[in-house]
């Protein structure tokens, strides 16, 4: 089987994410996950499709991301690693479906309006 090449995006972050055969490795910008994302949540949150699908410590991910914040590259990259390993297996689907890891989340930062201070927040009103 060779490598498996998948997008996952959330808020303004892309990541290109390349799943291979191997020892359950997680590379991201050149860096071991753990010493990329400071936090063991977001560790969590790469590891958890494999997890669902109970494949620990069977693939290497390699993954290229930029743009965005901590959780919005952590939740991209988790996004690619699912879309990936439906790509090896169809019956993964059934597991990380139900939990909601194939969903892009579209939410988006709202642009601000013209006339006001900020996306919803608007100037002091005066009545005279």
């Amino acid at each position: 089987m060779s490598i498996v090449h998948k997008i996952g995006r959330r808020k303004t972050s892309v990541a290109r994410v390349y799943v291979k055969p191997g020892t359950g490795n997680i590379t991201v910008n050149g860096k071991d996950a753990k010493e990329y994302f400071s936090t063991d949540v977001m560790v969590y949150k790469l590891n958890q499709p494999f997890i669902l699908s109970e494949t620990v410590g069977q693939y290497d991910v390699t993954v290229n991301v930029f743009g965005g914040g901590n959780t919005g590259q952590a939740e991209a990259i988790r996004l690619g690693i699912s879309r990936a390993l439906c790509e090896i297996n169809a019956e993964f689907r059934l597991a990380l479906k139900p939990a909601g890891l194939l969903t892009r989340d579209a939410r988006m930062v709202e642009r601000k309006k013209p006339g006001q201070k900020k996306a919803r927040k608007r100037f002091q009103f005066s009545k005279r």
